[in-house]
């Protein structure tokens, strides 16, 4: 009985430890416009979207330590994040920032409201040719940087068909908006043979969330055609958070053991 017990204990040891060898680290910097950056959130640090995804994926019990950066700017455009931009400097400044150089380094990147305006924010409108060509360009330069890098893109979000704040975005916009989807996941495709395992689709569902939720997870805002719906309360900044944590920790799962 004894040499049975301390056979069991050494299997349990050593199963421990194979556990804990099979937990992943994450540094995850997460690049967007303002949904990502938490405007108007009370505290954008604890509540906005990248924030509360790190928080699902820290009770993850196939992750260990997850470190992220907050690299989201109130209405940029994949024109901003270019490389040769400050703001893509920023965003390679905070992936070098990581003090974990082990771990499983990833750019979530949610772009495109902007992107999709009518006229405002720089560059818009632009075409899906282009929306594309942009992001193809950024994460070219990232994984020539970062060569273990793994880059996921979250599909862009939902909003209402008469937003029109500083910018004009209405149901053209809109329009447009939808039109970047299959963009992104050709996009995603291409890089299958060259890149193998490093790009990926990520959320695929907030869209049709905020579709039907917006009353309740949107903040209602002033525009020139009457209240809008664009930017996730802190509610939504939760949901969208775990939407993106979910999908992170699957392309984890099935593909960094």
């Amino acid at each position: 009985m004894k040499k049975q017990f301390i056979l069991i204990v050494i299997l349990f040891s050593i199963n421990q430890v194979f556990a804990q060898h099979k937990k992943s680290n994450l540094n995850v910097v997460f690049i967007g416009n303002s949904i990502t950056q938490g405007v108007q959130l009370t505290d954008a640090a604890t509540e906005a979207p990248p924030a509360t995804a790190v928080a699902y994926l820290q009770k993850q019990k196939n992750l260990d330590t997850v470190s992220f950066s907050n690299q989201g700017h109130s209405g940029y455009t994949t024109l901003d994040f270019l490389p040769g931009t400050g703001t893509f400097a920023k965003v390679e400044d905070a992936a070098n920032a990581f003090t974990n150089k082990d771990a499983l380094l990833i750019f979530s990147i949610k772009l495109g409201t902007n992107d999709s305006a009518i006229h405002g924010p720089h560059g818009a409108p632009v075409s899906p040719e282009d929306y594309q060509k942009n992001l193809k360009t950024i994460v070219d330069k990232l994984l020539a940087d970062f060569p273990k890098a793994v880059i996921i893109f979250q599909h862009p979000l939902w909003y209402s068909p008469n937003t029109y704040n500083g910018a004009k975005y209405l149901q053209e916009g809109l329009n447009r908006l939808q039109s970047y989807v299959p963009m992104i996941d050709g996009l995603v495709k291409s890089y299958a043979t060259s890149n193998p395992k490093q790009v990926f689709v990520g959320d695929t569902k907030a869209f049709a969330y905020f579709e039907k939720n917006h009353l309740t997870d949107l903040i209602p805002e002033n525009g020139k055609q009457g209240t809008f719906y664009l930017h996730p309360n802190k509610k939504g900044a939760e949901a969208l958070g775990k939407f993106w944590g979910m999908a992170i920790n699957k392309v984890v799962r099935r593909n960094f053991k």
